[in-house]
C-alpha cells in the first residue's frame, strides 16, 4: 500500500427533512450568495425550504448555472459578488452547482490575472470564500471533495482544479429532494459516480484489500440501487443508498494509499468540450474501449473486477476479463446509456482534433502513464 495522508473537513448532513438545515451551520453576519442552476428548486419546493433555514435572505441570488458549468457564467457571478460583498456561497443544485461554486469561491478574491489561470495555468489559490452545499443532484461527489471543472466553449476547453480551500464547509444531502430529478439526470449521476470508482480501483494491485473491498461496495450498491432509483423515482431508501454512494465514490476515502488512473476523465472532458455530450456518458463510451486498451496492464484488477463485482467464474482468464468489461457495458445500456459515439452524431473522424490536442502536450495518461496520443486514437476509434 502506498503513503497516504486523509482529510475530509466536510460536515455531511445525511437524511430527510434536512434541507433547512443551513441556518445551524451559517454565520448569521455572513453575507450570502445562493447559487443555482435552472430554475428547478423554486418548483419542487427546495428553495423555500432552503430560505426557510436560513438566518436571514441571502444577500443575493445567482441563478442558471448550466449543466457544464462555463466559466463566462461563474465570471458573471464573481462580478456581482465582489460588488455585493458576499462572503460566503451556499450552493443548492448538483455537482455542476456545486463545481461552479468553488470556482466562484476562488475567483472572487483572485486579482493577480484572469482567473481562468486558477485553470489552465495552475495559478495559486491563496485565498477562496468559504462555502456550503444543499445537493440535490447526486453524482460527481463534488460535494465532499476540494475539486472543480470548469468548461470554457468558446475555446472547447473543459479544465479542473483541485484546492483544499474550496472544499466545503458543509453538506446536507436529503435524498428527498431527488425525487423530481429527470430519468436523464439520475442515470447520470450512477454512471458519474460508477466511473469515479472505476478511476481509483482499476489500476494494478498495492496490496490494498480493505480500498479493494470499499470501492467493490461502492460498485454493488450502485449496481443494485441504481436501476431501483430510475424504476422507483420516490422510493426513499434507493435514492437514500445512490446519494450516499455516490459522495462515497469521490470523497478521497476509497484513493487512500492506492493509485488513481483518471484518464478516462481526461478524455472524456474533451468530448464534452468539443460536441456537448453530458459528462456521464462520456465516460460510459470511453471507459470500455480504454480497458480494453489497457487489458494487459489493468488485468489483475479487470480479473478481479470481473470475479468479485460481476461474479464471473470463467476459467479462461482473458475471456472472464472481457466479460467483466461487457457486463459494465450491459449495465450502462440497461440504464438506457449508449456506449459509442455514432449514438451521439459523432462522425468516425470527429475526434481528430481531441487526438492532435492529446499530441500537441505529449500526453502520457494513466496510473503508469503509458497512454500516449496514438494509444488515446486508438481509444476514440474503438469509441465510433
Amino acid at each position: 500500500m502506498n503513503n497516504f495522508t486523509y482529510h475530509n473537513p466536510t460536515r455531511i448532513v445525511f437524511g430527510k427533512a434536512t434541507v433547512g438545515h443551513a441556518r445551524k451551520y451559517l454565520d448569521p453576519q455572513k453575507r450570502v450568495l445562493l447559487l443555482f442552476g435552472g430554475g428547478s428548486i423554486k418548483q419542487n419546493g427546495t428553495y423555500e425550504k432552503v430560505l426557510g433555514g436560513l438566518p436571514t435572505p441571502p444577500v443575493l441570488e445567482f441563478g442558471g448555472i448550466e449543466p457544464n458549468p462555463e466559466y463566462e457564467t461563474c465570471m458573471r457571478a464573481v462580478e456581482a459578488a465582489r460588488e455585493a460583498g458576499i462572503d460566503f456561497i451556499l450552493a443548492v443544485g448538483g455537482g455542476s452547482v456545486v463545481d461552479a461554486a468553488k470556482f466562484i469561491a476562488a475567483a472572487i478574491p483572485y486579482r493577480e490575472s484572469d482567473p481562468w489561470d486558477i485553470l489552465e495555468k495552475g495559478a495559486a489559490v491563496n485565498a477562496a470564500i468559504p462555502l456550503g452545499t444543499v445537493l440535490t443532484l447526486p453524482g460527481t461527489g463534488s460535494e465532499a471533495n476540494p475539486a472543480s471543472v470548469i468548461s470554457r466553449r468558446a475555446r472547447q476547453k473543459k479544465l479542473a482544479f483541485i484546492h483544499p480551500r474550496v472544499q466545503p464547509a458543509f453538506s446536507i444531502l436529503d435524498p428527498e429532494t431527488t425525487y423530481s430529478l429527470p430519468v436523464r439526470q439520475t442515470v447520470n449521476g450512477i454512471v458519474d459516480a460508477f466511473t469515479h470508482v472505476i478511476e481509483q480501483y482499476m489500476t494494478y494491485p498495492v496490496d490494498s484489500p480493505l480500498q479493494d473491498r470499499q470501492a467493490e461496495a461502492v460498485l454493488l450498491t450502485l449496481i443494485e440501487e441504481g436501476p431501483k432509483a430510475v424504476a422507483q423515482p420516490r422510493d426513499y431508501n434507493a435514492r437514500a443508498n445512490v446519494m450516499l454512494a455516490a459522495m462515497w465514490a469521490l470523497n478521497g476515502h476509497l484513493s487512500c494509499g492506492v493509485p488513481g488512473d483518471w484518464s478516462t476523465h481526461m478524455i472524456g472532458h474533451e468530448l464534452t468540450a468539443f460536441f456537448g455530450i453530458d459528462h456521464a456518458r462520456t465516460l460510459a463510451i470511453v471507459m470500455p474501449a480504454l480497458l480494453r486498451e489497457q487489458r494487459k496492464a489493468k488485468h489483475a484488477k479487470l480479473l478481479q473486477f470481473a470475479r468479485r463485482v460481476w461474479g464471473i467464474a470463467t476459467e479462461d482468464e482473458g475471456a472472464a476479463v472481457e466479460e467483466g468489461i461487457a457486463a459494465m457495458e450491459a449495465f450502462f445500456h440497461g440504464l438506457g446509456v449508449e456506449t459509442k459515439l455514432s449514438a451521439y452524431e459523432v462522425p468516425p473522424d470527429g475526434t481528430a482534433p481531441i487526438v492532435e490536442r492529446f499530441r500537441a502536450a505529449d500526453a502520457r495518461l494513466g496510473e503508469h502513464g503509458d497512454l500516449d496520443a496514438d494509444r488515446i486514437e486508438a481509444v476514440l476509434r474503438a469509441c465510433a
